[in-house]
């Protein structure tokens, strides 16, 4: 009698376990940590001086234990897990389904199990990469003035940048196809870069200083078709990059990424950084790298400013930089209409305005900050 009176004990206790939520300790703890983000969150939105110092003293530790954790990977973490994504859904469904699919509120509990994933994105992203976004922009850490430009500026600016290519022609190789030829390896390419951001370091003291390593894309092909060059994957600590566009772009490029990965979120901001890193570079290749792409910036907004005054700057480009960039046209036409690359821009697009840019349109504030650059200069 005392034993069927405990069987029946133990069932209603079973009974009652199985009818409530049950978290593990690990999920707990990821969902107390996303809700001490929350209010970290909002300051940011409040606070420039607050996300600066999170940013510089904070979220630099969360970037390198990510960056230093992932760095040893000879491939894309991030790549990887995105291309085994369906595989994780499966899996991750049928463990549920499987240990938490008897009742209602079991399979709430493993519902939350899948959501404590984008709380841990969530968090990673706050505590790694949010404040970046809501710092004082990078003209004032420079402390240059931004102001409407001119099509004579753009003029003067376009000159001064093949003046500069003129001065590292000497040194490049061109192949048959009028690319030139990076020369050296991406491991070699990473060195020199690194390199160029620890003296960048020593004069601009809000880059983070870290020995981080590039991850070429396994997809690089596929991912052309989005128009996406490169990508810093905030949770992995990642800085990734397309290696399937021409040598002359991946260097700027891996700097551009290098920059995020150091604290610098807005995309006008890491393409100006990358430009004062890479021109600070003892290598030439590097150097001819940023130089030609700035001009690339600077030249497309004073085509549609002056196109006269285009054409007479780009007059003085060398024969052999002038064929890179028809080149570079003749390679992009294929990925140029393509409609992913209008789903992915319109992701970007609402992602960067989300997060406190002005959208895709401010990658070419980078001009106004290369005029201001320029000015200062002289």
């Amino acid at each position: 009698m005392k034993k069927d009176l405990f069987k029946r004990g133990q069932y209603e206790n079973d009974t009652k376990t199985k009818d409530t939520i049950r978290l593990p300790k690990a999920v707990k703890i990821v969902y107390i940590i996303a809700a001490a983000c929350v209010p970290i969150y909002l300051l940011f939105l409040l606070s420039e001086t607050f996300s600066d110092f999170f940013n510089r003293y904070i979220s630099s530790f969360f970037r390198a234990v990510l960056a230093h954790a992932t760095g040893w990977v000879p491939f894309s973490l991030a790549e990887f897990a995105l291309i085994l994504l369906p595989v994780w859904i499966i899996l991750i469904t049928r463990y549920i389904l499987r240990r938490y699919g008897e009742t209602a509120k079991e399979l709430l509990s493993g519902v939350l199990c899948i959501i404590s994933l984008l709380a841990v994105v969530f968090s990673t992203f706050t505590l790694g990469f949010a404040p970046a976004y809501r710092g004082a922009t990078l003209d004032k850490k420079l402390g240059l003035e931004r102001c409407d430009v001119s099509a004579e500026e753009l003029y003067n600016t376009a000159l001064t940048l093949v003046e500069l290519i003129n001065g590292e022609v000497a040194d490049v190789t061109y192949g048959e196809d009028g690319f030139s030829v990076m020369p050296y390896n991406y491991s070699g390419m990473n060195d020199r870069l690194i390199k160029a951001y620890g003296d960048a370091c020593d004069e601009y003291r809000f880059i983070q200083r870290l020995n981080s390593r590039l991850k070429p894309v396994m997809l690089s092909e596929a991912m052309s078709y989005t128009h996406i060059t490169g990508v810093y994957t905030f949770f992995t600590g990642e800085a990734n990059i397309n290696v399937a566009f021409p040598d002359y772009t991946i260097p700027y490029t891996a700097a551009h990424e290098l920059s995020h990965q150091r604290g610098i979120a807005r995309e006008n901001e890491a393409n100006f950084m990358a430009f004062l890193v890479c021109a600070r570079s003892e290598d030439s290749y590097i150097r001819y790298s940023a130089y030609l792409n700035l001009y690339e910036y600077v030249s497309s907004a004073l085509y549609s400013a002056d196109s006269e005054l285009y054409f007479k700057a780009r007059a003085r480009l060398p024969e052999c930089v002038k064929g890179e960039l028809a080149a570079y046209s003749d390679f992009y036409d294929k990925y140029r209409d393509s409609t992913v690359s209008e789903v992915s821009e319109a992701v970007n697009n609402t992602f960067l305005i989300i997060h406190g840019t002005e959208g895709t349109k401010s990658y070419g504030m980078v001009v106004d900050l290369a005029v201001a650059y320029f000015k200062a200069q002289k």
